[in-house]
């Protein structure tokens, strides 16, 4: 592992400069999630990419997902599909549930999926303020999941005295129309946001028709998202706050790849409830938090029209609790800055599926749950100018496999005044959830976390004025990695065991250049990896330690390139390249298939008439691309979504 990271590590260093975000255009800009509370991001190695309010808004037309893909090393899969798709985020090449998602920087998981991970469909933009994508292990502040990474959405909020009305009517291909509305101000010691989002899209056919006269029918999606919260000045130092959020959406499914069904439909409902406190001592702010996160999915299959032969009808519903509670206490000193903290989440799910058919009638339950403590703290030490140390520890306790250790060490130094290098070093870890725990005919008791060692190291680089570069070079070995594996071939038995190992390796470059009228972003990253293990990706033994390719459905190539003209104070356009390399697919039971190579461009165009009031369209897969994304589903071709938003 040494050897190979320090060959990355030199490659890296003589890799050519490519390009990406806004984050990039303020070294100094004020971040929040690399540390927990506010640091000026000059002040670390860590790897983290900004979408600010104004970005967002410039991209009006696209979704969370779509906007997430022009992050370096980022791949949300099923972005370009049918609204309503299954959404999987990766970063450098983690397999699903191994970035952690946080809303306003507390994390939020969906206990009744296999590998634990949050649904994006659920967050509608026009509620989100800022999106900061921390990269590397960050497992020492943020616990489980934070193998690859965290996302941290941060909510809409509202400035001291000061009132904001917004709402945005937009409409585009496929029937879909998109209405949001929020309000948000302070009144005395009260301030308040409240918003709400309404989608609804007639949509494709999710499923691929191969034959192409099959007459699959459309699948639609109808979405309803709203939040609110309220924050008090209880006194000088004191404040307290109160959020509610719930989102609600009903979609229509296929039955498989290649394969309609016509009245298969999932209805999706997540809610969320917390309250937190601050007090504002001398040195530093301490943080009080307790949230409740609450998803549900509910299957239904009733169609008469059959696309199996083994069920006539089914119905499946999977709900997944997650409490929430934390306390953390940071201080800032002259040479010294300190983080200190503890959190406590307890997970349950409670999942039950029927179906009618020659199998049928099949009932299984689970009702299931688990929790962790985590003390942490993380030490700065500033003294020697130019050089910030940041060293860091959590130890996990888990109510089922014991206890865990992760830390990370993240030097950096600030070479001259436009160049910084950094190397950061991680151990990070992902408990097993409770569906590879307890489900009745895979679960396994025994399993153990899956345990990561990351390391990075890169330079950002400002050579004139107005370019800013950075290059990063990342390696990541998982152990004890966690395959669905088959134990008793004769009698059809599998089981989740931890058997293998996995090493993910690439490269960053990005560069951000803004010079007069024009604003150019750019980014290119390479990613590659493999496992390691007695048995292959579906879980049929080889007979011995067999190292094998692991990256599906993952790019080894991909190219970001955004190219904006100001043409007036008022007009705006901005054409963007995507360009993904050939991916493997994998076919459970079979070879893994390979995809094409594809390329897509997309024409944006606003003009703000005033502060007050702009229209926007964005024009996406202008050149009608045909391309496979999942195999066996169809993707958008040339679409646009265009609409006026107003701010009073």
């Amino acid at each position: 592992m040494k050897k190979r990271f320090l060959a990355l590590a030199a490659i890296t260093i003589s890799s050519q400069l490519c390009a990406q975000q806004d984050s990039l255009r303020t070294l100094d800009e004020v971040v929040i999630t690399a540390s927990k509370y506010p640091r000026k991001q000059s002040e670390t190695g860590k790897v983290l990419t900004v979408i600010t309010r104004r970005q967002i808004e410039e991209n009006a037309g696209k979704t969370l997902a779509e906007l997430l893909n022009t992050v370096p090393g980022t791949n949300i899969i099923g972005a370009n599909s049918n609204l309503g798709t299954n959404l999987t985020t990766s970063i450098r090449g983690a397999a699903a549930g191994n970035v952690l998602i946080l809303i306003d920087g507390i994390p939020v998981n969906d206990p009744s999926v296999i590998s634990n991970y949050f649904d994006l469909n659920f967050i509608a933009l026009d509620q989100v303020a800022r999106i900061e994508v921390l990269k590397g292990g960050q497992s020492t502040l943020y616990g489980s999941d934070a193998v690859a990474g965290v996302i941290n959405i941060i909510t809409q909020r509202a400035a001291t005295g000061t009132r904001n009305i917004q709402a945005t009517l937009a409409a585009g291909s496929y029937g879909t129309f998109r209405q949001d509305a929020g309000i948000n101000g302070a009144t005395g010691k009260l301030t308040y946001t409240a918003g709400y989002s309404h989608l609804q899209s007639k949509g494709f056919s999710s499923a691929h028709d191969q034959t192409g006269n099959s007459n699959f029918d459309k699948d639609g999606i109808g979405q309803h998202s709203g939040n609110i919260r309220l924050g008090w000045q209880l006194s000088k130092r004191w404040q307290a706050s109160v959020m509610g959020r719930l989102n609600y959406y009903k979609a229509d499914l296929d039955a498989a790849a290649f394969t309609d069904e016509r009245d298969y439909t999932v209805k999706n409902t997540q809610g969320q409830l917390g309250t937190g406190f601050t007090f504002t001592h001398a040195s530093g702010k301490l943080h009080i938090n307790y949230n409740f996160n609450y998803v549900e999915r509910d299957y239904r299959d009733d169609s008469t029209y059959k696309s199996s032969p083994y069920v006539d009808f089914s119905k499946s519903n999977y709900i997944g609790r997650t409490h929430f509670a934390e306390v953390y206490n940071n201080w800032i000193w002259k040479d010294w800055e300190l983080l200190a903290g503890a959190d406590w989440r307890l997970q349950n799910t409670l999942q039950n599926y029927f179906s009618t058919g020659p199998f049928g009638p099949s009932i299984s339950a689970l009702n299931k749950q688990m929790n962790q403590t985590s003390p942490y703290a993380s030490l700065v030490y500033k003294a020697v100018p130019r050089l910030h140390l940041e060293a860091g520890g959590r130890w996990n306790h888990h109510s089922e496999y014991g206890n865990n250790f992760t830390f990370n060490f993240n030097p950096a130094y600030q070479v001259s005044s436009t160049v910084k290098a950094y190397i950061n070093l991680y151990t990070a870890f992902k408990a097993p959830t409770l569906y590879q725990l307890f489900d009745p005919y895979s679960g396994n008791a025994d399993l153990k976390p899956e345990k990561a060692k990351v390391g990075e190291a890169g330079f950002e680089w400002k050579p004139v004025a107005g370019l800013r570069t950075r290059v990063t070079g990342f390696y990541r070995r998982t152990n004890n990695s966690i395959q669905y594996i088959t134990i008793d071939p004769a009698n059809y038995i599998s089981q989740y065991t931890n058997i293998s190992r996995q090493d993910n390796y690439g490269v960053e470059a990005e560069a951000s250049y803004q010079k007069g009228r024009w604003n150019i972003d750019a980014n290119y990253t390479f990613t590659d990896g493999e496992t390691r293990s007695r048995y292959d990706g579906t879980g049929a033994p080889l007979g011995k330690d067999t190292t094998y390719f692991n990256l599906y459905r993952i790019p080894r190539h991909l190219i970001n390139l955004q190219v904006g003209y100001r043409v007036t104070k008022q007009l705006l356009i901005r054409a963007s390249l995507r360009s993904v390399s050939p991916r493997e697919e994998f076919i459970y039971g079979g070879s893994p298939e390979k995809l094409k190579a594809y390329a897509l461009v997309d024409l944006f165009g606003e003009y703000r008439f005033n502060k007050k009031l702009r229209i926007f369209a964005d024009f996406k897969n202008i050149t009608d691309s045909k391309y496979v994304e999942l195999r066996g589903y169809n993707t958008r071709g040339f679409n646009f979504m265009g609409g006026v938003a107003v701010q009073l």
